[in-house]
Protein backbone atom coordinates (compact mmCIF):
# COMPACT_ATOMS: atom_id res chain seq x y z
CA UNK A 1 0.00 0.00 0.00
CA UNK A 2 1.47 3.22 -0.95
CA UNK A 3 0.54 6.67 0.97
CA UNK A 4 0.10 9.64 -1.62
CA UNK A 5 2.17 12.52 -0.36
CA UNK A 6 0.34 15.43 0.44
CA UNK A 7 1.03 18.11 -2.45
CA UNK A 8 2.00 21.36 -0.86
CA UNK A 9 -0.52 24.32 -1.14
CA UNK A 10 0.34 27.41 -3.53
CA UNK A 11 2.06 30.53 -1.80
CA UNK A 12 2.69 33.95 -3.08
CA UNK A 13 6.53 34.82 -3.56
CA UNK A 14 7.28 37.13 -0.69
CA UNK A 15 9.54 39.84 -2.97
CA UNK A 16 6.99 42.87 -2.68
CA UNK A 17 7.53 43.88 -6.71
CA UNK A 18 6.63 39.69 -7.55
CA UNK A 19 4.20 38.40 -5.85
CA UNK A 20 3.83 35.07 -8.04
CA UNK A 21 1.64 32.38 -7.28
CA UNK A 22 4.03 29.04 -6.83
CA UNK A 23 4.66 25.59 -5.43
CA UNK A 24 6.82 25.10 -3.13
CA UNK A 25 9.13 22.42 -2.86
CA UNK A 26 10.09 22.97 0.73
CA UNK A 27 7.65 24.30 3.29
CA UNK A 28 10.32 27.03 4.57
CA UNK A 29 10.77 28.08 0.76
CA UNK A 30 9.44 31.70 0.31
CA UNK A 31 10.67 32.63 -3.29
CA UNK A 32 9.39 31.53 -6.58
CA UNK A 33 12.73 31.84 -8.64
CA UNK A 34 16.71 31.50 -7.76
CA UNK A 35 16.12 35.42 -9.19
CA UNK A 36 13.79 36.13 -5.91
CA UNK A 37 15.71 33.93 -3.38
CA UNK A 38 18.60 36.44 -4.51
CA UNK A 39 16.52 39.27 -3.52
CA UNK A 40 15.24 37.52 -0.49
CA UNK A 41 19.03 37.14 0.41
CA UNK A 42 19.99 41.13 0.05
CA UNK A 43 16.88 41.92 1.85
CA UNK A 44 18.14 39.91 4.68
CA UNK A 45 21.50 41.27 5.17
CA UNK A 46 20.79 45.01 4.65
CA UNK A 47 17.75 44.15 7.33
CA UNK A 48 20.69 43.14 9.17
CA UNK A 49 23.57 45.59 8.57
CA UNK A 50 21.05 47.81 9.63
CA UNK A 51 19.91 46.62 12.98
CA UNK A 52 23.58 46.55 13.27
CA UNK A 53 24.27 49.71 12.64
CA UNK A 54 21.63 50.86 14.55
CA UNK A 55 23.06 48.81 17.29
CA UNK A 56 26.45 50.73 16.53
CA UNK A 57 25.15 53.88 16.63
CA UNK A 58 23.42 53.40 19.76
CA UNK A 59 26.51 51.95 22.12
CA UNK A 60 28.37 55.80 20.65
CA UNK A 61 25.68 57.54 21.64
CA UNK A 62 26.25 56.28 24.81
CA UNK A 63 29.61 56.31 24.84
CA UNK A 64 29.68 60.04 23.71
CA UNK A 65 27.69 60.71 26.72
CA UNK A 66 30.08 59.37 29.47
CA UNK A 67 32.54 61.46 27.89
CA UNK A 68 30.40 64.60 28.29
CA UNK A 69 31.93 67.16 30.69
CA UNK A 70 29.61 68.95 33.10
CA UNK A 71 30.33 72.16 30.75
CA UNK A 72 29.10 70.44 27.86
CA UNK A 73 26.06 69.01 29.79
CA UNK A 74 25.47 73.00 31.10
CA UNK A 75 25.39 74.14 27.29
CA UNK A 76 22.68 71.52 26.38
CA UNK A 77 20.76 72.58 29.11
CA UNK A 78 20.99 75.95 28.11
CA UNK A 79 20.21 75.56 24.70
CA UNK A 80 17.17 73.55 25.44
CA UNK A 81 16.15 75.87 27.86
CA UNK A 82 16.73 79.06 25.27
CA UNK A 83 14.89 77.20 22.80
CA UNK A 84 11.25 77.04 24.64
CA UNK A 85 11.54 80.73 25.91
CA UNK A 86 11.85 81.43 21.98
CA UNK A 87 8.82 79.41 21.14
CA UNK A 88 6.73 80.39 24.26
CA UNK A 89 7.20 83.82 23.50
CA UNK A 90 7.38 83.28 19.88
CA UNK A 91 4.16 85.97 19.35
CA UNK A 92 6.08 88.78 21.44
CA UNK A 93 7.98 91.32 20.84
CA UNK A 94 11.52 91.78 21.80
CA UNK A 95 11.73 92.09 25.64
CA UNK A 96 14.09 95.58 25.44
CA UNK A 97 13.20 96.90 22.56
CA UNK A 98 9.38 95.88 20.98
CA UNK A 99 10.27 95.09 17.71
CA UNK A 100 9.25 91.86 15.92
CA UNK A 101 12.00 91.64 13.53
CA UNK A 102 12.30 89.10 10.70
CA UNK A 103 14.47 86.19 11.37
CA UNK A 104 15.75 86.82 7.73
CA UNK A 105 16.27 90.57 8.62
CA UNK A 106 20.49 90.08 8.76
CA UNK A 107 21.04 93.93 7.97
CA UNK A 108 20.18 94.80 11.32
CA UNK A 109 21.39 91.92 12.79
CA UNK A 110 17.83 91.14 14.33
CA UNK A 111 17.29 87.87 14.70
CA UNK A 112 16.08 86.08 17.79
CA UNK A 113 17.61 85.41 20.94
CA UNK A 114 16.61 84.43 24.38
CA UNK A 115 18.11 86.80 26.30
CA UNK A 116 18.96 86.60 30.67
CA UNK A 117 18.12 89.94 32.27
CA UNK A 118 20.21 88.96 35.09
CA UNK A 119 23.22 87.46 33.19
CA UNK A 120 24.64 83.76 33.65
CA UNK A 121 27.84 85.47 34.56
CA UNK A 122 26.32 87.69 37.47
CA UNK A 123 23.56 85.32 38.39
CA UNK A 124 24.46 81.75 37.27
CA UNK A 125 21.73 79.95 40.33
CA UNK A 126 18.99 81.97 37.72
CA UNK A 127 20.59 80.81 34.13
CA UNK A 128 17.42 78.09 34.01
CA UNK A 129 14.73 80.43 35.34
CA UNK A 130 12.33 81.35 32.55
CA UNK A 131 11.07 84.38 34.31
CA UNK A 132 15.07 85.70 33.76
CA UNK A 133 15.05 84.76 30.14
CA UNK A 134 12.84 86.33 27.38
CA UNK A 135 12.65 86.32 23.34
CA UNK A 136 15.31 89.32 22.75
CA UNK A 137 15.91 90.54 18.90
CA UNK A 138 20.05 89.67 18.93
CA UNK A 139 21.14 93.58 18.23
CA UNK A 140 19.80 94.36 21.64
CA UNK A 141 21.49 91.10 23.22
CA UNK A 142 24.65 90.68 21.51
CA UNK A 143 25.21 94.43 20.14
CA UNK A 144 24.21 96.09 23.09
CA UNK A 145 24.91 93.47 25.72
CA UNK A 146 21.33 93.09 26.73
CA UNK A 147 19.72 96.31 26.30
CA UNK A 148 19.75 96.29 30.53
CA UNK A 149 17.45 99.49 31.25
CA UNK A 150 15.21 99.06 28.35
CA UNK A 151 14.56 94.91 29.18
CA UNK A 152 13.65 95.87 33.06
CA UNK A 153 11.36 98.76 31.70
CA UNK A 154 9.40 95.94 30.43
CA UNK A 155 10.17 93.14 31.83
CA UNK A 156 8.27 95.14 34.61
CA UNK A 157 5.27 95.34 32.55
CA UNK A 158 5.37 92.07 31.28
CA UNK A 159 5.83 89.87 34.66
CA UNK A 160 4.80 92.52 37.31
CA UNK A 161 7.50 94.36 39.74
CA UNK A 162 7.31 91.82 42.53
CA UNK A 163 8.68 89.71 40.01
CA UNK A 164 11.31 91.27 39.11
CA UNK A 165 12.42 92.57 42.95
CA UNK A 166 12.56 88.78 43.47
CA UNK A 167 14.67 88.47 40.26
CA UNK A 168 17.09 91.19 41.31
CA UNK A 169 17.19 89.97 45.09
CA UNK A 170 19.92 87.67 46.48
CA UNK A 171 19.45 84.25 45.75
CA UNK A 172 21.41 80.64 47.72
CA UNK A 173 24.39 79.93 45.31
CA UNK A 174 23.32 76.93 43.45
CA UNK A 175 25.62 74.29 42.01
CA UNK A 176 23.85 71.47 39.96
CA UNK A 177 24.81 68.18 39.69
CA UNK A 178 25.16 66.34 36.23
CA UNK A 179 21.78 64.67 36.92
CA UNK A 180 20.04 67.52 38.14
CA UNK A 181 21.10 69.00 34.71
CA UNK A 182 20.28 66.55 32.66
CA UNK A 183 16.81 66.24 34.29
CA UNK A 184 16.62 70.46 33.65
CA UNK A 185 17.70 69.56 29.71
CA UNK A 186 14.69 66.57 29.27
CA UNK A 187 12.15 69.19 31.55
CA UNK A 188 12.74 71.91 28.68
CA UNK A 189 13.18 69.54 25.72
CA UNK A 190 9.35 68.12 26.59
CA UNK A 191 7.51 71.25 27.27
CA UNK A 192 8.89 72.81 23.91
CA UNK A 193 7.59 69.63 22.01
CA UNK A 194 4.08 70.50 23.78
CA UNK A 195 4.33 73.61 22.56
CA UNK A 196 4.97 72.59 19.03
CA UNK A 197 2.44 70.07 19.05
CA UNK A 198 0.15 72.63 20.37
CA UNK A 199 0.98 75.20 17.57
CA UNK A 200 0.50 72.36 14.92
Amino acid sequence: MTIERKQPRPKKCSVKTCRVSFVPKVSFQSWCSPDCAVVIARDKQEKKRKSLASIERREIKVRKEKLKSRADHLREAQAAVNEYVRLRDAHLPCISCDSMPNDSDLITGSRWDAGHYRSVGACPELRFEPLNIHRQCVKCNRNLSGNAVEYRIRLVQRIGADKVAWIEGPHQPQKFTVEEIKTIKAEYRAKTKELKREAA
